[in-house]
C-alpha cells in the first residue's frame, strides 16, 4: 500500500509536465492516490492532454478560480464523482507583466488587483467552495490542503508584486489554518527554491535565481530536478504529518536561512 492509498486529491495547475504541479500529482498517483485535475479557459485543453501522460486520472475539470460559478460547479463535479476529497493542491498563481520586473511604482491598481484575485484570494476560495467534501474525508489525520508558495518574508529581484502576493498567501493560510482545522482540515505552504518550468519562465530575470541559488543553498540546489518538492508534497498530503498545519515548509536547499 502507498501512502495515499484510497485517498481522493484534487491537484490544481498543470499544464505542461515540467511543472511542480505535475511532478506531485505524478508522484501521489504512484502512492496510491486518485488524482483530479483542474484546467481553466483556453489552457484546460493543454491540461487535457497532459493528464494523459499520468496515466490513471480520475477526472479533469474545468476550474478558473476568479469565476464564483465555476468554483461552486467544480466543488459539485468533484462531489458527484469522488464524494470526499483527501487533499487539494493550490497551485495556481498570475500576474499581469506590469507586476514583475518593473519595480513598485508602474503597476496600476487594476493589476495589482488581477494578481491578487488569482494568486492568494483562490486559495480561500477554493478552500471555501470545497470544505464540505474536505470535511468527509476519510485519511488518518483528515484532510490536506498544500499551497505552492515562494519565500514570501524577502524582497527578491524582479519578482515585485508577485512577491507581495506570496507574503499575502503565507499569511492567508494560516487564517484559513486556524478557521477549518476544528473540521480535521490542515493548510500549509510549500516553498519551493526555483524550479525550470514554464511558469518560472514568465519571470523577467529568472536566471538571477538559477544562476545564484545553488551558491546560497548549503544543500546545493537544482533548477532542473523537482523531486525533492514533489517527495514533501507527498508527506505534506499524507497522514506522516497529519498534526502539521499553518506551516511554511521550505524546500530549497536552506537558501531562505542562509544571510
Amino acid at each position: 500500500m502507498g501512502l495515499l492509498s484510497d485517498h481522493r486529491i484534487l491537484v490544481t495547475g498543470v499544464l505542461t509536465d515540467d511543472s511542480l504541479a505535475f511532478a506531485i500529482a505524478e508522484r501521489a498517483i504512484a502512492e496510491g492516490a486518485t488524482v483530479a485535475l483542474s484546467g481553466a479557459g483556453r489552457g484546460l485543453s493543454l491540461t487535457r492532454r497532459t493528464a494523459r501522460k499520468l496515466g490513471d486520472v480520475g477526472e479533469v475539470i474545468e476550474l478558473d478560480v476568479t469565476d464564483p460559478v465555476q468554483v461552486a460547479a467544480a466543488a459539485g463535479a468533484l462531489d458527484a464523482r469522488f464524494g470526499r476529497l483527501d487533499g487539494v493542491v493550490h497551485a495556481i498563481g498570475y500576474a499581469p507583466p506590469s507586476c514583475l520586473g518593473q519595480g513598485m511604482f508602474v503597476s496600476p491598481f487594476e493589476d495589482v488587483a488581477t494578481a491578487l484575485h488569482v494568486s492568494t484570494y483562490s486559495l480561500a476560495a477554493l478552500v471555501g467552495a470545497l470544505r464540505p467534501l474536505l470535511a468527509r474525508s476519510t485519511a488518518h489525520g483528515g484532510a490536506s490542503v498544500l499551497a505552492l508558495d515562494f519565500d514570501g518574508s524577502r524582497a527578491y529581484p524582479m519578482y515585485d508584486w508577485m512577491g507581495v502576493m506570496k507574503a499575502g498567501l503565507e499569511s492567508l493560510g494560516r487564517y484559513l489554518a486556524r478557521e477549518v482545522g476544528a473540521d480535521r482540515i490542515r493548510v500549509n505552504m510549500l516553498a519551493a527554491g526555483p524550479i525550470r518550468t514554464m511558469a518560472a519562465k514568465s519571470i523577467p530575470g529568472f536566471s538571477v535565481f538559477e544562476d545564484s541559488w545553488a551558491e546560497r543553498a548549503p544543500l546545493g540546489w537544482d533548477v532542473r530536478d523537482a523531486s525533492a518538492v514533489a517527495d514533501t508534497a507527498l508527506a505534506l498530503l499524507s497522514p506522516l504529518l497529519r498534526a502539521t498545519t499553518g506551516a511554511i515548509v521550505h524546500v530549497d536547499g536552506g537558501a531562505h536561512a542562509m544571510g
